[in-house]
């Protein structure tokens, strides 16, 4: 299964850059022998007016078509990492090719973009940087592929 990251803003370099590209290679080595990946991202920004609504339908024409549609929303589902691991098993089990996660930019998503999600995640009630959500989810993708692999990971 095709994992896609489409976020709002370019990600340019630096420390978030190479945490994202670390933890982007090790889901590739990880995945691919499990049935997912690889792993790419799709960046946009709205020109002039950078606002949810002008941000909606670049991040709507991101996602492959087809893809189950995640979108990062503190009003979204907590999950453990071994819970969003079988979440991703779950998807690529059914035979979905594609699952793309939607980042929104500084302020959020419109709501006809989280109207339209398959589901909504959560790394937590706070508010998180939208750069810093982008290492989050692909350190916990990276664990997925570690977990569903048999990999150790620190809590069962």
């Amino acid at each position: 299964m095709r994992v896609t990251l489409a976020a709002v803003g370019r990600l340019r370099a630096g420390p978030e850059r190479a945490l994202v590209d670390d933890y982007t290679t090790r889901f590739a080595r990880t995945g691919r022998a499990i049935g997912l990946g690889p792993l790419s991202e799709r960046e946009v920004e709205a020109k002039g007016n950078s606002d949810p609504a002008s941000e909606a339908p670049l991040l709507l024409g991101a996602c492959p078509e087809g893809a189950v549609r995640v979108v990062l929303d503190e009003r979204g589902k907590l999950l453990t990492s071994p819970k969003f691991a079988d979440r991703l098993a779950g998807w690529r089990d059914q035979g979905r090719g594609d699952v793309c996660f939607v980042i929104g930019g500084a302020a959020g998503l419109a709501p006809e973009v989280r109207d339209s999600a398959d589901y909504a995640l959560s790394f937590g009630q706070m508010v998180w940087p939208h750069m810093l959500v982008r290492v989050m989810l692909a350190e916990q993708l990276y664990r997925a592929a570690s977990i569903l692999s048999g990999g150790p990971y620190h809590k069962s």
